[in-house]
This record gives C-alpha cells, structure tokens and sequence, in this order.
C-alpha cells in the first residue's frame, strides 16, 4: 500500500513497498541489490542515499509510484522509479492522498485512526513511517523504534525540504491554462492565424475602407453577408426573398449565398460595416484553410513539419490568388477539417489504419457539423465536397462488410459511433436539402440560369492552365503574362499549384512515409481530379466531365470546372506532406547519432526548407482598390427604386450600398441576369420619358437615382436636365444624384403599390354636385339672325374618354381611363 516503506528480514515476504536483501525483481518506485526494480517506496540492504522510490527521515518522496485509485499502475522508467505518465486524481495517487480517494496528512499516520507525528507506526502494521517500526515487529525502521507505540522525535527532520505548499484552485487553473496555450493546436490555430495575417496584406490595413482584388464580387460578398445576418434577425421567413431584383423571388438564390457566415453579418450596419466583415472573414477564411489542412495531415499521420507543409500549400496555393475576389471559393477551410475530425472519430489514420480503440463518437458529430456549415457557405464548392462525402461513406462501408462477412476480419465499430454517423450524415443531408429547395425553384423561374454544356467549354481550361500562374502571383506572375496571354479566360484558367508543391509530391511517391498503395491511390485522385478540372478539354470532356454534368442533381449549375483543382491541391499537399515526414524523420536519426543528440544547423536548415519555399510561392501582389463611396441619395430615398446607370458590375455596388435600409431596389448582380432585369435596362435607355415611366410603374417602381458621375458615355449624359413636368414626375437633387419620384405628392416616396404593380389611390368617380343643365334666367331675346329654340339643357352623349395630352397631364393612362369612365357615368 502507499505510504508503507518497510524492510524485512532476508528470506520473508515484503508488504507493500518493502524489499529483501537479496529480491530480484520488486514492484514500482523501489531499488533492489542487484540493480532490479523494488517494490514502490522499498529501500535495499545496499541502497544509496535518496534512491529512487525511498524516503529519508522527514522528507516527502520525490515521485509518487504507486498503485491508481482504481488499481492501474503507474509505469516507472525502470532506472529512477519516477513514473513515466501521471494520470488525474483517479488514476494516481497525490502525496496527501490515500488509496481510496481520501485525504491525509502527507507527513502523519496513526495508531489509533487519528492523524498522528510523521515518525510513527501503527500498532497493528498499518502504514506508518519509513524509519519506525511496531511493537510485534512486523516492519522494522532503519533509525528507531518503538516498544510501546509511542516514537521519539527525528533529529533529522529539520533538515528536510520542506513540503510542497498544496496549489490553489486558482493556480491550478492558472497552469491549466498555460498548458492549454503551449498546446500543439492553440500553436498551429494562433500559427494559422498570424500566417494569414501577413500573407493577405494589406488587407486588415484599412479594413473598412478597401476590397481585395477588385470592388465588384467583393461588394456582392459584402451585400450578401450583411442581408443574410439582416433579415435573419428581423423577419427569417424571408430570407431567400431579398432587396435586390425587385420584384423577383427567390433573388437571394441567384448565386452562392455564403449562409454560413450569417452570425458575423448580425453585427455592424452600412456599407463600411459590410467592407469591414468581408475583410476580417477574407482574413479568417485563409487562416481556417491552414488550420484544417494542418489538422488533416496530422490526423493521417504526418509529422508537424509534413502538416504544416499541407497546410500553406493548401491555403496559399498560387492560382488561389487568381479567386481573391470570390470569397465562397476561398472558404473552404472546413472540407480539410471536417475530413479530420471524421477520421479521428473513427480512429482512422492513413499511416497507422483503424485503430479502434481511439474511436469518439464526439469527434463524429463535430465533424458532420463542420461539413455541413461549410455546404451552406454554397454550393459552387460545397457540391463537390457533398458527392465525395457520399462517395466515401458508400465506399467505407462496402469495405468494411466485404472483410467482415468475407474476409473474416471482425473489426468493432460501436452502436454509438453508428448513431453518431447517421445523425450527422441527416443533418448534413437536411442542411443540403433546404439550400437546395431555392436553387430549383430558381431554375424552374429562370431557364435561363441554367447551365449548358457551351457554357462550360467556355470555361474549361487547357492542360497548359496546371503550369500557369495568375497575374496576382509575386514569384510568377510576370513570367507567364505570355502564357496567360494564350488562354481563353485567364481569371479561370491559370490553375499553377505551386511548383515546389509539384516536386515535393513526386518525392512523396519514391520517398515517403505513406504505404505504396496509399501513394498510389493519392496519385490516382491527382490525375483524375485534374482530367475533371478540364470540363470538356479532355477529349470534349465525352467519358469525364459531360455524364457528370447530365447525371448528377445539381451538376450542371457549375459554371467553372478549373474550381475543381481545389482537390488536385489537397491531394498533392498529403503526398508532399508524406515525403516532408519521411525527411524529418531521418533528420532525426541523423542527430540521434551526433553527440550532443540535436540536429545541426544544416540539418534544421533541411527539414524546414521545403516550408520555406511553399511559403514563398504563395506570396501575391493582389491589388486592394477602395471601395464605392455610398450616394447620399441611397441613406434617404426609400424603395422600391431604380439606380441609373444599371450593368452588372455597379448594381453590385449598389447591393453594398443598400446595406443601410435594404430598400427594395430593382438593381442586381449574380452569375446569370433575369430577362426582366435585362427589359428594365433595355426599356430605361431613353428614360425620362413616358414609356420609360409607365413602364416602371408598372413594376411597382417608386423612385429613380440617376448618378450623375456614372453617367459619362451614356444616354443620361443629355437627358439629366431634360424638363419632366408633362410626365407627371418630380425631379431634386440630392448630392451627386438626380432623384426622380415617380409617384409625386409624397415626400417619402409615393403611394403603396399593389402586388400587381398598379397604385390603388386613384379616384374612381368625379366629385358629386356637378352641374346637370345650364343656369336659369339665360335671356330669351337672342339676337336676330341667331337660330331660335337653343337647348336648356346638356346634350347626352359626352365622350367617355379625355385626350391623350390630357390623360399624360394626369399621370398615366391607366389614371386617364379611370376618369373617363367616371365622367359617362
């Protein structure tokens, strides 16, 4: 038992902790003659002073080695008698504690029960002091004794350490946290963090003021997170039904809606607001990508430099920088880190395989939740992920009945990790489901949105485009202008993910860390990822990417095959990891052998260069250009309005501007144009004009911003000040921009439009109490030479309907028909 630290006579049987003079072999902590593990606290007959496991006169052990709570022991080293791993308090004994989870004085026992001097024994042979023995002479100590019980006082004792103050819950949280922060994934989280930081600048230099790349997907971005937060918490019913391409439903479908950042766009208001979160979560999104990739590799087994290695050639990849501007592609940080904590959940691990006793059911859902934030990021990249996600499920459990009921292997798995699976697997399902219900009822409203196989050829890049780097890259961008210069549409088709990444995973294939079947299949997933990123360049894309497109639900709303080299990176960032493994794992067999045993100079300079050079390739010149400054006119006029000039890039900027009120504005940007949008910009060419006019009433169309430092080169630019009295319109000034109010006599902006598009204030009679005859008393003696016998009275039929100038004096001719109806009657 701990705490009892006898010695017995040569030949008998040891208590707990005690030795013989000539045992071979003892239990934990303790010393023996011949050199061999004693039992825990024991001493020898030839032992040296303060030996492992023993105690002197006064003093504390130094390691607990001992028995755990709930009977596991404690390992010792087996040289010292220190315990190799200490487990909580129900695994090891604490000085102070006893076996059964109480606590006792560390420096007392008893005779009778109660605490007593540190120098005593118990009567019946109880644990008592290492240099005391009892009165019936079962342990005996090596200084003093006692007939009677009773024990003198231990001349040594004053020169004995004092004992360890017990901590407080203070500092014991203190050190728990201080561990916590020395963490491997507090590093490489805070790591990811600061890499992100510097990789991106200046984007966090004037966050509320610039856009990475250019100010137009950026500003959609920002719109997109603002609304979603917005309407979240005022009306959620409403959320796919947004402010921008009034009158259209659905609009908040028209292209990926970056739902999973909706928490952030809950925060702040206006468009500097809205710049700022598109910056931070710019910022994050390339942190969350080093992060995951870095978390998968070391979950499959590589080294912290291989994963580290993953994790910027992941993030950092050069032909990313080519997408600075589409936020919903950089996110994609959570397939990487969903990938790992499924694998760790079922204990799987591509270097060491199913090890099922590091199975957690925790893991599982935690993994199922990521994937399914990241699906509602959108689809453009959340699609791919879903069917790999399917595909591997479909694939994982084949292989697992073949060698169970074939193979004879019978390999545990768990009703919980089960559930966990089918739990996770529905909500991921049912996320996907819910998103997708709009985007089919979008293309059901709009043919036009869907994509064709032309489409994609239009997109699909050359076998030239794996070699060639965006204009955004600082190593290679000015060497490829030339080669950019031959593709058909460079913003998608320079698909370079890095050459050092190129060569490190050719190393991964002859030298590496993964089993040559692993290798095989990650190089299988290169070439096949790739023929897919070349849609129809791959022999017309016939047997590859085409039955993809025509068979799988939701395929055919990918608009860019070259995405898809987001797979081709990971999957070369596992194989270089595996190489980068293998070459720091010799690095430290090379330094094993060196006295001292640490890795020279060269040596650290070996291990850490391929890192290096990753990093390096990554580095960009991305422009960061300010944003479009919000018109007065968007803070003060309501909607439903129309802003002048309209094309696809400003009505991004005015999505961002909205971001203040979000009025309805007919105004829109996405990956495809409604038809009505384009008879708007078609009808409103030759606006102000009665056409122009009525033709936006129609649509419910309150107000219209002519911007004024827009319009140079346009039609507007002649016909800003033309007079519009006879439309029955109002035109003012408001900063840089004309207001037009389409329905005058209302300050805010008009009468209330009907869902048909028609006002419904307009009168439906004339005032009563006209005149029905002449006045009487009319003289009756008429000159001569006028016909006698004139009327007294108004003849019947009056027209039913007014003159057109008369109907435009009115307002529209709807309101003209109106009156003239009311007139016959």
């Amino acid at each position: 038992m701990p705490g009892r630290n006898n010695t017995t006579a040569v030949g008998e049987p040891a208590e707990a902790g005690g030795t013989t003079a000539g045992r071979n072999a003892g239990e934990n902590g303790g010393t023996s003659t011949d050199s061999t593990v004693a039992e825990a606290g024991g001493t020898t007959a030839a032992r040296k002073p303060h030996d492992s496991g023993e105690t002197t006169p006064g003093r504390k052990p130094d390691v607990i080695a001992g028995t755990s709570a709930d009977g596991e022991a404690a390992q010792t080293d087996g040289k010292s008698g220190s315990t190799d791993e200490r487990t909580g308090d129900d695994k090891a004994t604490e000085t102070g504690k006893t076996t059964d989870g109480t606590v006792a004085d560390t420096d007392k026992t008893a005779t009778d029960g109660k605490p007593g001097d540190t120098d005593k024994t118990t009567a019946d042979g109880k644990p008592g002091d290492t240099d005391k023995t009892t009165a019936d002479g079962k342990a005996g100590g090596t200084d003093e004794t006692s007939t009677d019980g009773e024990a003198t006082a231990d001349p040594w004792a004053a020169f004995g350490p004092a004992p360890e103050p017990v901590p407080g819950r203070v500092r014991r949280v203190g050190r728990a946290v201080g561990r916590s922060l020395v963490h491997e994934w507090t590093l490489a989280a805070l790591g990811s963090l600061a890499l992100a930081v510097l990789m991106t600048w200046p984007t966090l230099r004037y966050p509320r003021y610039t856009l990475p790349q250019d100010t137009w997907d950026p500003s959609l971005q920002s719109w997109q997170m603002a609304w979603s937060g917005h309407i979240l918490l005022s009306n959620p019913a409403q959320l796919w039904q947004s402010n921008s391409f009034f009158p259209e439903a659905w609009s908040f479908a028209f292209s990926d809606t970056l739902l999973g950042y909706a928490p952030a766009g809950m925060i702040g208001t206006g468009p500097e607001a809205a710049v700022l979160r598109y910056n931070i979560m710019f910022v994050l999104a390339h942190a969350l990508a080093t992060f995951g990739a870095y978390a998968l590799a070391r979950q499959l087994g590589s080294a912290r430099m291989g994963a580290a290695v993953a994790g910027v050639g992941y993030a950092y990849a050069p032909w990313l920088l080519a997408q600075a501007g589409h936020l919903h592609v950089l996110s994609n940080g959570g397939i990487p880190l969903a990938l790992a904590m499924l694998a760790r959940g079922h204990g799987w691990s591509l270097r060491h395989g199913y090890r099922p006793e590091r199975r957690h059911d925790g893991w599982v859902y935690a993994g199922w939740l990521v994937a399914a934030w990241q699906l509602s990021l959108g689809f453009g990249i959340g699609l791919p992920f879903a069917y790999f996600l399917g595909a591997t499920v479909l694939v994982a459990a084949v292989t697992w009945y073949v060698r169970r009921w074939f193979g004879g292997v019978r390999r545990p798995f768990g009703v919980r990790l089960f559930i966990a699976d089918l739990v996770g697997g529905a909500l991921f399902a049912g996320v996907g489901l819910l998103m997708a219900i709009p985007y089919f009822r979008v293309t059901e409203l709009h043919p036009n949105a869907e994509r064709s196989v032309g489409d994609i050829a239009l997109f699909s890049p050359p076998a030239s485009g794996f070699v060639t780097a965006p204009a955004e890259s600082r190593i290679w961008g000015g060497l490829h202008e030339g080669a950019r210069a031959a593709l058909p549409w460079h913003p998608e088709m320079t698909l370079l993910p890095g050459f050092v990444l190129y060569a490190l995973a050719a190393g991964g294939l002859f030298f590496s860390v993964w089993r040559l079947r692993h290798r095989l299949l990650l190089l299988a997933g290169v070439l096949g990822t790739m023929v897919l990123a070349m849609g129809t360049r791959f022999f017309g894309g016939t047997w590859t990417y085409v039955p993809l497109f025509e068979h799988l639900p939701g395929w055919n709303g990918l608009r860019t095959p070259g995405r898809l080299m987001l797979w081709v990176t990971l999957l070369l960032c596992l194989l270089a990891a595996g190489a980068v493994t293998a070459l720091t794992d010799r690095v430290h067999d090379l330094a094993a052998q060196r006295i001292p045993s640490w890795p020279g100079p060269w040596l650290r300079l070996a291990s850490v260069l391929p890192l290096l050079l990753v990093t390096a390739e990554g580095l960009n010149t991305t422009p960061h250009p300010v944003a479009p400054a919000q018109p007065e006119a968007m803070r003060v006029v309501d909607g439903p309005m129309l802003v002048l000039p309209s094309n696809q890039g400003l009505d991004q900027h005015v999505m961002l501007w909205s971001t203040t009120h979000f009025q309805d504005v007919v105004n829109g940007g996405s990956g495809f144009t409604p038809r009505q949008l384009d008879d708007v910009r078609r009808v409103t060419q030759t606006f102000p004009d009665q056409v122009s006019v009525d033709y936006l009433r129609t649509l419910g169309v309150r107000n219209v911003v002519l911007l004024r430092d827009q319009i140079a080169g346009t039609p507007w630019e002649m016909s800003v000040d033309t007079p519009v009295d006879s439309l029955g319109i109002t035109r003012e000034e408001i900063g840089s921009a004309v207001v037009y109010r389409l329905w005058p006599g209302d300050s805010s902006s008009g009468p209330q439009p009907t869902p048909s598009g028609q006002p419904t204030d307009l009168p439906t009679s004339l005032p009563t109490g006209l005149p029905t005859s002449l006045p009487s008393g009319l003289p009756t003696n008429l000159p001569s030479g006028l016909p006698s016998g004139l009327p007294t009275s108004l003849p019947s039929g009056l027209p039913t309907s007014l003159p057109t100038q008369a109907a435009g004096a009115l307002g529209s001719t709807e309101a003209a028909g109106a009156l003239g109806s009311a007139g016959g009657r």
